[in-house]
């Protein structure tokens, strides 16, 4: 519900601009809810097009990078491609509107309906990317959809939609499906916005996920990132390399799900540390890493002069030319404390990497679990060993959502066509997290679903027939 001016009691300008937005939303909406599943799945196939097509995939990338000095070119059109068409394929054939399950046993049926007009806050690291997932999940549940990007994403985002509604205009679609809050976007019409829809979805700045929670409507947000990876005694340390390189390097380390911290077990250091150096990282010393920690946290905040940057501006602004002049992929700092105190330990988004070394493989989980009680628990951690028996201990004793075993976490988190995880740009962290849900988001968070249960034959099982484990072992007393 809107609040209102002290003085007039009227709708601010930013409190009427969002009124008006959610109407059209809804009346948009009331069409799009009576659209059978081949007409909901036009619409999904309409806005996919819209960014995947290759020119303007080119144009998005090259505006998002300019707008938001974040991440590179080439990686946002990858990213852009690879996240959108691996969504596409997961929507293929998934049924969403009408009934979408039956079950003679059980005697239920399931049925989708539209959750109604969504919210989705996405941020300036990935202007595209991120909103484009959250309009295609919306539209397959037969939604309405308002974008509240980043200021910084805001050009990005409207020349999406333009794409967006362009595509909509040749299949016969409302344009109000699919809207965006005007710049400049301010944290009022944001609130206001988040308060006024039937449902938020939040990616971005924990601010932002916090004050989806509070808005007073349903929300889903994500927890903070700040990924290890485990690399053990028995891993193939060449590939391990290769995959922690591609990851960290990938959109110049802007993804949550990039590694922010490589726990190293003993034995496999120098084989590690060798293949690593051939992919292009430099290990800095105690005096390069103060240097380091004095840009990228002045007044104890992560600086803006980092994020999304690569690493050898990163070592050039932290006057490093020595560093600079090797023209370094990742910086490699080595820590052992962690907490606010260590703020390597921390997420640095950007393509810098802390090094943690232990003796065995019961040290480094013991050192990811206290890395994640500083920050990031219920994201996902990263394994590369030769024994799966390691990644489900990291399952069932770590504060994580994911454990991704042998990959390229980054680009594996969201969901890749190697695995089996749903493509996605927002990822639970389940209550370690503070959040609702633990899985990576899908279009069935954008459902409502109605159930009709059906009488079947009764049956009352006997306390015998449930108890009979519990009487043989502790007697009936």
């Amino acid at each position: 519900m809107a609040t209102h001016s002290p003085d007039t009691g009227a709708p601010s300008l930013a409190q009427a601009q969002v009124q008006a937005l959610v109407q059209r939303a809804r009346a948009a909406q009331r069409i799009a809810q009576d659209y059978d599943q081949a007409r909901i799945d036009a619409l999904v196939a309409a806005a996919g097009w819209a960014i995947l097509e290759p020119a303007r995939n080119q144009a998005l990338a090259e505006l998002a990078v300019a707008d938001t000095g974040i991440g590179n070119v080439p990686d946002k059109v990858r990213k852009n491609y690879r996240k959108t068409l691996g969504l596409l394929r997961d929507l293929q054939g998934a049924k969403s509107v009408g009934v979408i399950a039956e079950d003679a046993a059980t005697g239920i049926t399931e049925i989708a309906r539209p959750v109604g007009v969504v919210c989705a806050i996405t941020p300036s690291t990935n202007p595209a990317a991120t909103p484009a997932n959250k309009i295609i999940n919306a539209l397959k549940g037969a939604n309405a959809v308002i974008v509240a990007p980043s200021p910084k994403g805001w050009a990005t985002s409207a020349r999406l939609l333009e794409y967006i509604h362009a595509a909509f205009d040749r299949i016969g679609a409302p344009r109000d499906l699919v809207q965006l809050l005007p710049a400049p976007i301010s944290k009022e019409a944001t609130f206001a916005l988040m308060a006024a829809c039937d449902l938020v979805v939040a990616t971005g700045s924990q601010a932002n996920v916090r004050a989806a929670y509070a808005s007073g409507t349903p929300a889903f947000g994500v927890g903070a990132g700040n990924v290890a990876g485990i690399v053990d005694e028995t891993a193939d340390c060449a590939l391990a390399a290769e995959r922690i390189v591609r990851s960290k390097t990938f959109d110049n380390a802007t993804s949550c799900s990039s590694e922010n911290s490589l726990v190293v077990v003993d034995a496999a250091r120098p084989a590690l540390l060798q293949a690593l150096q051939a992919q292009g990282l430099v290990l800095l010393n105690a005096a390069q890493k103060a240097a380091l920690q004095a840009l990228m946290w002045p007044g104890g905040k992560l600086s803006s002069e980092v994020i999304g940057q690569n690493a050898t501006l990163i070592a050039e602004r932290a006057g490093l030319p020595e560093v600079a002049a090797l023209q370094p992929r990742i910086l490699l700092v080595p820590e052992q404390g962690i907490g606010p105190d260590f703020p390597f330990s921390g997420e640095k988004l950007c393509p810098v990497l802390t090094l943690y070394g232990v003796a065995d493989f019961a040290a480094a989980m013991a050192t990811v679990e206290r890395l994640y009680a500083f920050q990031g628990a219920g994201h996902s951690v990263g394994l590369h060993s030769a024994r799966p028996e390691r990644a489900l201990a990291l399952g069932l004793h770590l504060p994580v959502s994911r454990v991704i075993v042998d990959q390229a976490h980054c680009i594996a988190t969201g969901g890749s066509f190697d695995n089996g995880l749903p493509f996605s740009l927002s990822m639970g962290c389940g209550t370690w997290g503070k959040n609702n849900f633990s899985e990576n988001m899908n279009y069935r968070h954008y459902l409502n679903i109605t159930r009709i249960a059906r009488p079947i034959a009764e049956h009352v099982p006997s306390p015998d027939d449930l108890l009979a484990d519990y009487f043989a072992a502790y007697g009936r007393a």
